[in-house]
């Protein structure tokens, strides 16, 4: 999707504590293309510093209320928040398809379904997860102790253009619930989704200041980030990212970096081939591969490579591509042309090192942004596209003679997001998969860990740090504070406490040996313990 920055012919009127009715500031708007048939979108203002700061400012008054209201009433809002999702659910499609390009049935399952689960699911279980936990002392016996969690306040949100209201929404929905408010920045490709979802918000009488969206560029990021928020979820790129995460680092303010992936598929040698091939095909091309959990690269045994990329090369000759707003078709176009670009680049470094095209390999020439979805065959680790994040229609294959040496490829990466075993041996499978760098490994199936929000989701290495879903990404949207006090009430005068003397410390010497040394009582008592 093509993106400039313009100014618009609309004038805003100044504060009045600012300046006089007759001065004028003019707006920046950034003007978007459709990625599908090239058309413009609706342009949306560029947000300034000190618009971003009050946006915080009422979201933090907004929080202060919201923040004292009993958690099984927010619990009932936000259910109220996800009904209205469920009844625009075609208008949400609508607007994903338009901006996106992504096929309806992507739009609906992967983004509006995956919301109204997470919804439910954390408001269900908002109250278990976030109540007090006892903490039980093995040597302060005489005191106890208990973490309650209390929200931080204000949460922002950098959210991307493959998956624009998915992953935003799965980071808001959260941070509500724990009593937080949110503020979110999507990306300037795809600003309009982001703000469809705060009319569905707003429609239910949430309060307005408690969700709000600002659009812009990567200025109004860092503004984001400087604005006095207390913490920030970014999603996007590894290079980006780097540089946000310095930002925040800058403010002190704790992140959740969701970056890159490089997701590795094995074929071992007893897989169910037929299956693998469709996984390979859906993996690598769905939502065009613009997906950071995409089958970017497949090792397949020798002793099944041949079948398998034969069917794979049929199975990808029957997808059906094109603009997903007028028909039903399985691969949509490009979000970001730049993407096609990189393509390009990556697919003639592998031709110029010994690849072979086997389907694909060229972009569509037509009103849009299409690249046909394409396999490489005799790929191997001194190509690019084996070893850089592609973020795009193309999976290349390499053929693999071990288990050991496809784990060992498959961990030749500086990206640990994802990674996918096939076996028809659930006991082979695990083994392989718990010998994998990667946040998560799936069995025999594909794409589908992101929506199982019960489960924690995120990166090793340069695919960043952090979890989002599962229990304790609800709780890390809180600040965990600590409780102790007595179990009986204690003497004026504390033995541990000043006055010092050498009677004390010989005391407190002797009991150190008793309590510690070789099976002391301690020991005897941490042994026992659960």
């Amino acid at each position: 999707m093509a993106t400039v920055t313009a100014l618009d012919s609309r004038k805003k009127k100044a504060p009045e504590t600012q300046a006089t009715p007759a001065e004028t500031v003019e707006r920046r708007t950034l003007r978007n293309l459709s990625p599908a048939d090239g058309e413009p979108l609706a342009s949306v203002p560029i947000t300034t510093p000190d618009e971003v700061r009050a946006a915080v400012a009422r979201a933090r008054r907004a929080q202060s209320a919201w923040a004292r209201m009993p958690i099984e009433e927010r619990a009932e809002r936000i259910l109220r928040f996800r009904d209205a999702i469920v009844e625009n659910a075609d208008r949400l499609v609508d607007v994903l398809v338009r901006e996106t390009g992504k096929p309806r049935n992507e739009a609906l399952l992967h983004e509006v379904l995956v919301v109204a689960d997470l919804a439910s699911y954390f408001a269900h279980n908002a109250a278990r997860i976030l109540a007090p936990q006892n903490i039980s002392l093995h040597f302060l016996v005489h005191r106890k102790s208990y973490v309650h969690y209390a929200p931080k306040g204000v949460i922002g949100v950098i959210s991307p253009w493959n998956f624009p209201f998915a992953i935003p929404m799965g980071d808001v929905i959260p941070a509500l619930l724990a009593g937080n408010a949110v503020i979110v920045k999507p990306s300037e490709v795809t600003p309009l989704i982001a703000l469809e979802a705060k009319k569905v918000f707003d429609s239910t009488g949430l309060p307005e200041d408690l969700f709000q969206v600002i659009t812009g560029d990567g200025a109004t990021g860092q503004a984001l980030i400087e604005s006095g928020i207390q913490k920030l979820i970014f999603t996007g790129g590894v290079a980006t990212g780097k540089r946000v995460a310095a930002a925040c680092g800058a403010q002190l303010v704790p992140c959740i970096m969701e970056l890159g992936g490089k997701a590795p598929l094995l074929a071992l040698s007893d897989c169910d081939v037929e299956r693998t091939a469709r996984a390979i095909v859906y993996g690598g091309f769905c939502n065009s591969g613009q997906a950071c959990i995409s089958v970017e690269r497949v090792y397949a045994h020798r002793s099944i490579h041949d079948e398998l990329l034969r069917r794979v090369k049929e199975l990808v000759g029957e997808l059906k591509q094109g603009d997903a707003s007028k028909s039903f078709v399985d691969i949509g176009s490009i979000i970001f042309p730049k993407q096609i670009e990189t393509a390009e680049k990556l697919i003639a470094d592998a031709v110029a090192k010994g690849a072979e095209v086997v389907a694909g390999g060229e972009r569509v020439h037509r009103a849009g942004n299409y690249f046909q979805p394409t396999v490489l065959a005799e790929c191997h680790h001194g190509m690019d596209v084996m070893r850089e994040e592609i973020f795009g229609p193309i999976v290349p294959i390499q053929r693999i003679d071990s288990d050991e040496e496809a784990i060992a490829l498959a961990n030749d990466s500086h990206l640990g997001l994802n990674a996918y075993v096939f076996s028809k041996s659930r006991e082979r499978a695990l083994r392989v998969a718990e010998k994998i760098e990667a946040g998560s490994v799936v069995v025999n199936d594909v794409m589908l860990n992101y929506g199982a929000c019960e489960a924690p989701f995120g990166g090793l290495k340069e695919s960043g740090f952090g979890r989002v879903h599962g229990d304790d990404s609800l709780r890390d949207m809180c600040d965990k504070r600590h409780v102790n006090y007595g179990r009986v009430p204690m003497p004026a005068r504390d033995p541990l406490w000043f006055p010092y003397s050498s009677t004390s410390y010989s005391i407190f010497s002797k009991g150190l040996e008793v309590l510690f040394h070789g099976a002391g009582v301690i020991q005897r008592i941490v042994k026992r313990m659960p």
